[in-house]
């Protein structure tokens, strides 16, 4: 089963050309089913392996883990039969009676045009150099649904204003997310003229500098976006993800598949995606 579990991983990697996280997601998962399946053979009793996945999935629940990681890893096992399936490495699916536990979700909280445009008309009211960071900092995040901690490790090297995007992520895990003209606008003036008023040590790479010219960090951008929230008169669910859940929604309800949306957040598993589709239809 491993060596099955290797070719699934190299055609993740290699032909749907997952990013390295989703990867080891999935390896981590279809790792400890292997691990099972094979202790379970090793006592000598003689079970299919639709009997093995039902058996499994007991294991897990008596392992206590919560539900949706019980729904991930039972997930996980039947994109890799389905492989299997679709590659002739198997006739029968063991998978096609496995139930997957249902998991309730929260809708994610997302900010409406109106809530995003008077959430940035207040770094705009201000010519400060932070405040111009700022700026640039809500409409790439706005543009791209980064997560906090992949903004905030942005080097400079890592916007491509030829192209239109921002590469994310480290070694080959990197990801490349586009922005508009707009956005690429305001990098470019950012980095030639602004970011120079935070710039302390020529040798800092970091894209987004503090006021003592360091890389900003995620709690200084969180305490940015409340104090802005604030001020607007925003509630107190306007968070820096809150952005990202944004772009998620935009992006559903312009068309695209939910597939690229994974891809552009970098998501392991397509289950984390599908959260947005119950907020696609619903605007404020």
């Amino acid at each position: 089963m491993r060596r099955d579990v290797d070719v699934f991983l190299e055609y993740l990697a290699k032909e749907k050309r997952y990013a390295q996280n989703t990867v080891a997601a999935y390896r981590n998962d279809l790792n400890q089913l292997a691990t099972y399946v094979e202790a379970e053979r090793a006592k000598g009793i003689v079970r299919s392996m639709r009997e093995l996945l039902k058996s499994y999935l007991l294991y897990l629940r008596e392992k206590k883990y919560s539900m949706a990681t019980v729904a991930r890893k039972i997930a996980a096992a039947k994109c890799f039969f389905k492989f299997m399936i679709d590659s002739g490495r198997l006739r029968d699916n063991p998978t096609e009676n496995l139930i997957t536990p249902q998991v309730r979700r929260r809708p994610p909280n997302f900010l409406s045009p109106t809530e995003y445009q008077l959430l940035l008309a207040e770094p705009t009211k201000l010519s400060t150099p932070a405040a111009k960071r700022d700026v640039v900092m809500l409409e790439l995040l706005h543009a791209t649904g980064l997560r906090v901690s992949e903004l905030m490790s942005l080097n400079v090297k890592d916007i491509d204003l030829e192209r239109n995007c921002v590469h994310c992520g480290r070694g080959s895990s990197r990801r490349e997310v586009s922005f508009d003209h707009h956005v690429g606008q305001l990098l470019k003036k950012f980095i030639e003229n602004d970011r120079l008023d935070l710039l302390f040590n020529e040798n800092e790479e970091g894209l987004f500098l503090n006021l003592r010219g360091q890389r900003l960090t995620r709690q200084g951008f969180w305490q940015i976006i409340k104090n802005y929230a604030a001020k607007a008169g925003l509630s107190s669910r306007i968070t820096p993800r809150a952005l990202r859940h944004s772009f998620a929604v935009r992006k559903l309800q312009s068309g695209t598949d939910l597939y690229s949306v994974q891809r552009l957040l970098g998501h392991a598993y397509v289950s984390s995606t599908r959260v947005y589709e119950q907020s696609r239809l619903t605007t404020r």
